[in-house]
């Protein structure tokens, strides 16, 4: 492993952080980069020790440091998620530029995924910067294959629209959101028209999954289910496998 390697897996926890205080923050509109962590039952502002990634969730268990009530699961879930995405990144390899890119690009899908999963909302914040990111990244790694990559990204947001438009004609209501449709244009931008198919049937084998398993086993017609974080799950692993 490269220097940069442990880096980024040391770094990970502190950007999956990070990423808890975007997740929290951002869809009740409130401020991310400046507003002090605070603890959720008392009120008392945090101090550098009670914030360390991972470690002081573990040397606290789970409880503040000030009033002692518990802390619930989801900073140490999503500090942990990081730190996988971080190691899934590295094992894939292919060279210090790679294991960043497909790290940074793990990371923003996981913060839209749980978006996603808590509000059934992936935000433009992420998904049309990915877009964006896609297709420069496609422009370094191979500049002949722009054109592909574009229109990927414009098939694959065309054709989420089209059947997501057919299926309210069809049921009145929507199947699809539009942000699913950026998800899919950001997946068509990184890996290419040839991915396409396998981005939407490995998001939707992994959607059933995820559904079965959240609604333990009892589906039927009418559930509302986020798509995004299947359809991310999906798209990352085909980036990792060499799309």
């Amino acid at each position: 492993m490269f220097p940069s390697d442990w880096m980024t897996i040391l770094v990970a926890p502190i950007i999956g952080s990070w990423l808890g205080v975007l997740v929290r923050r951002w869809p009740q509109g409130r401020p991310v980069a400046f507003a002090r962590s605070a603890c959720e039952h008392c009120g008392h502002v945090l101090n550098p020790p009670d914030m360390v990634p991972l470690l002081s969730f573990i040397w606290l268990r789970g409880h503040c440091r000030y009033c002692r009530a518990p802390i619930g699961w989801f900073h140490f879930a999503i500090e942990l998620a990081a730190l996988a995405v971080a190691i899934l990144a590295v094992w894939a390899g292919g060279g210090v530029w790679l294991v960043l890119m497909n790290a940074a690009l793990g990371w923003a899908l996981l913060t839209a995924s749980w978006i996603d999963a808590e509000t059934f909302r992936l935000p433009d914040l992420i998904t049309l910067p990915l877009i964006l990111a896609g297709l420069l990244v496609c422009w370094v790694e191979q500049p002949a294959a722009i054109y592909n990559h574009a229109a990927a990204a414009a098939l694959g947001y065309i054709c989420f629209r089209v059947v997501d438009a057919a299926y309210y004609r069809l049921r009145h209501r929507h199947g699809l959101g539009a942000g699913d449709a950026k998800l899919l244009a950001a997946a068509g931008a990184w890996l290419g028209l040839a991915a396409l198919p396998y981005v939407v049937f490995g998001g939707a084998l992994a959607g059933i999954a995820m559904a079965l398993v959240a609604k333990r086993g009892r589906l039927h017609a009418a559930l509302r289910v986020p798509f995004g974080p299947a359809l991310a799950l999906a798209f990352f692993l085909l980036r990792l496998g060499g799309g």
